[in-house]
């Protein structure tokens, strides 16, 4: 993992904490809601505060979310909003704590001037003794305070300067006067610089989890069900229509297309859609030469298309669909049949713009394994897991390739695997509403009638289990 750390693709974009001031208020709001202390004079943390060296020193990476499902945040400035969530066992925390923090930024400045804001992302579930017990999670909420207790203290403080303007003989009521001066010690002016945080709630209708081995639910679609990163026999029975695993790749084509969640990467012949098919086929390449030995650091496309015609009739199915739909697309081949059953489906679809994209991208990334470029985009968990298994050359190569062609142009890649104006940033967390409307189809691809595509699927029939 030290090769990915040097090249900026693990631990990339935390927030320095090494201020003396910084370092002790941090140090206060851990003890405050933990119990526990670090030793560090220096650190980085990530949007929750969460710090991997003091996770490393206290021998624990979820000191700040030890039972995974109501996970704690320490504040030191709202700059904290553009880093990363490390260890994200829900797909949801890091959009929500985002948001939070931009609805709250003018106050969260204000208060994380003179202390760190502290608090928890609270649900009903606070420990899941079975998979079913996911299902009881509806809705999120921010509680934050100062470790001084600011936030309450105003609301304090408001109460009792509402008292002291409605209550007539209040201006001879010396207690009342001097706890007011008392809490305004702590509170400063609130008629300049009022404290108060928003109370904000999310809607955790959709998500990805990774308890029980990983899940992915989807409740606000218009035929709910979930799918299982293992075993769905495992999970016992679960209080939605639709239970599925990886292993079910057609019903999950199916679910996928009446949810109307996908859509196919290939609109139509063009060189850009060609060079994103040869992409994933030098992924797969890569893989198959990796476990060989043959691959390393400074491994070029020009040496995968070598390889892979050295490698010829032995690449996996995965290749040869893609290598079809190159044909189709640079030489005017004849379409390719590549249906719901074929190993290279999932690797021709997208996520289309709904609610859900994000996990709708993760899915497939993980239905899609050796699009590597795809799995570290969408599914970081799932490719840190993996890249722990590769051979040293292959970790090399992917090291070396996501170095220098994805973090140099990020806003292009996800332009080209998403479609235009692909967000950079986690889709907003709902706060209320209904599902709504779904996405307009997209044309079908040259010399395939529109009406078919839209019965039948973006490649092909999806066989009924």
């Amino acid at each position: 993992m030290k090769r990915l750390i040097e090249k900026g693709l693990m631990f990339g974009g935390l927030v320095l904490v090494d201020s003396p001031v910084l370092v002790e208020r941090y140090k206060r709001a851990l003890k405050h809601l933990t119990g526990t202390e670090t030793a560090l004079q220096d650190f980085h943390i990530d949007i929750s505060g969460f710090s991997p060296e003091i996770g490393d020193e206290l021998g624990d990476d979820h000191y700040l979310n030890p039972p995974g499902f109501n996970r704690q945040f320490i504040l030191l400035g709202t700059e904290q909003k553009k880093a990363p969530l490390l260890n994200a066992r829900f797909s949801t925390s890091r959009g929500i704590l985002r948001q939070f923090i931009e609805a709250n930024e003018a106050e969260l400045f204000a208060l994380t001037a003179r202390d760190a804001v502290a608090g928890e992302l609270v649900n009903s579930v606070y420990a899941a003794d079975a998979p079913a017990r996911l299902f009881d999670i509806r809705k999120v909420t921010v509680e934050a305070d100062t470790t001084q207790g600011t936030v309450a203290t105003a609301e304090r403080l408001t109460g009792l300067i509402d008292r002291f303007k409605s209550e007539p003989d209040a201006w001879w009521d010396d207690a009342l006067i001097g706890e007011m001066i008392q809490l305004a010690g702590v509170t400063g002016d609130l008629t300049r610089n009022p404290v108060r945080l928003r109370a904000m709630s999310f809607e955790q209708d959709d998500f990805w989890t990774s308890h029980f081995g990983g899940l992915y639910v989807f409740r606000s679609v218009p035929q709910p069900g979930a799918i299982a990163a293992g075993d769905k026999d495992d999970l016992g029975p679960l209080p939605i229509p639709e239970v599925l695993d990886l292993g079910d790749r057609t019903a999950i084509a199916s679910f996928l297309a009446r949810n109307e969640l996908v859509e196919p990467i290939v609109s139509g012949r063009s060189a850009e859609v060609a060079a994103l098919l040869r992409q994933k086929m030098d992924f797969i390449v890569a893989d198959v030469a990796g476990a060989e030995g043959r691959l390393a650091e400074g491994t070029t496309r020009r040496d995968l298309r070598t390889l892979a015609r050295r490698y010829a009739g032995r690449l996996p199915p995965e290749w040869e669909g893609l290598a079809a739909l190159v044909a189709w697309a640079e030489e005017g081949a004849r379409w390719p049949r590549i249906t719901s059953d074929h190993p290279a489906y999932f690797y021709t679809l997208r996520a289309r713009r709904t609610p859900v994209a994000d996990i709708v991208n993760m899915l497939l990334a993980e239905l899609a394994p050796l699009d590597v470029r795809q799995l570290f985009i969408c599914h970081k968990e799932a490719f840190y897991r993996l890249y722990r298994g590769w051979p040293e050359g292959k970790q090399a190569y992917v090291a070396d390739a996501l170095a220098q062609e994805y973090m140099v142009d990020k806003a292009g890649t996800r332009e080209a695997l998403f479609g235009p104006d692909a967000p950079m940033e986690e889709p907003v967390v709902p706060t209320a509403g209904p599902w709504g409307r779904p996405a307009e189809p997209r044309p079908a691809p040259a010399g395939e009638p529109r009406d078919l595509v839209d019965r039948v699927g973006p490649w092909g029939a999806v066989r009924r289990r």
